[in-house]
């Protein structure tokens, strides 16, 4: 017999310090509300620290714990000294949410050498900088952990438009998040990879107003919403999915397949 209830849906996550990036819009914003609702006292990060205000006063009305810090991806020191300040305000992080990204919205060869660097630094080297940070304090402890690294569907199909290297920097995510799971497996630190697909968002908004309503032409003609990737979320933060590591769950509501 099992040791396990039945069915097994351990979905708690009192006690965890969850770190969020990008957390001032978006999904980053949902998640962060998800992972505080679930019982983890969230790190809420972002360039745009204004806007966290508001986000840490509707958690604590909402009976959860948080806290805000600045962070710009494309700062390493501040990349890896908000771990840091996480941990000294709320404990060391236990789960990471690597939500934060930008879009490149230029074809290759138009791009400057400035947005490039952006680019790769927002959506690639600083979240494999910051899960490096996050592991090695992780380790040092002996504690185990979740990571969740967003990518996208458009880092496995890619239409044209003006997106190549942001396709490029999200395919990456889904290669680390395989990668680092096998490397740190052995001390239960389990990564994970999302890749959505067309969801609203006001980096949407800013595609949608460049290339116009491009949803329309995918196989259910609609944007989805950001609470539809609640589920995925939850559950690979969760003590339910302690032997899922190293796996890309694409949620694109059949608008990637080919």
């Amino acid at each position: 017999m099992s040791d396990f209830p039945t069915p097994y849906n351990d979905s708690s996550l009192d006690g965890q310090v969850a770190l969020v990036t990008g957390a001032t819009s978006g999904l980053g914003l949902r998640f962060a509300t998800v992972l505080a609702k679930a019982g983890a006292k969230v790190a809420l990060t972002g360039r745009r620290v204004e806007r966290l205000a508001d986000l840490e006063k509707k958690i604590r009305e909402d009976g959860g714990e948080c806290a805000s810090f600045r962070l710009d991806m494309t700062d390493m020191d501040n990349v890896v000294g908000v771990v840091g300040e996480v941990e000294e305000a709320l404990g060391t992080p236990t789960i990471l949410i690597n939500n934060a990204g930008i879009p490149d919205a230029q074809y290759a060869h138009k791009m400057s050498q400035e947005l490039i660097d952006d680019v790769f630094d927002t959506n690639l080297r600083g979240p494999y900088v910051l899960s490096c940070e996050v592991a090695r304090r992780l380790i040092a402890a002996k504690l185990p952990g979740r990571m969740v690294n967003i990518s996208s569907v458009g880092g496995f199909n890619y239409g044209g438009g003006g997106a190549a290297l942001y396709s490029i920097t999200k395919a990456g995510i889904a290669r680390m998040s395989e990668v680092l799971a096998v490397e740190w497996a052995k001390f239960n630190i389990n990564v994970n990879c999302v890749a959505p697909g067309a969801f609203d968002s006001e980096m949407m908004d800013g595609m949608v107003s460049r290339i116009g309503e491009f949803y329309k032409h995918t196989p259910r003609g609609r944007l989805c919403n950001p609470a539809q990737l609640d589920s995925t979320i939850l559950y690979l933060c969760a003590p339910a999915s302690e032997c899922v590591t190293g796996t890309i769950i694409k949620v694109d509501d059949g608008q990637g397949a080919r």
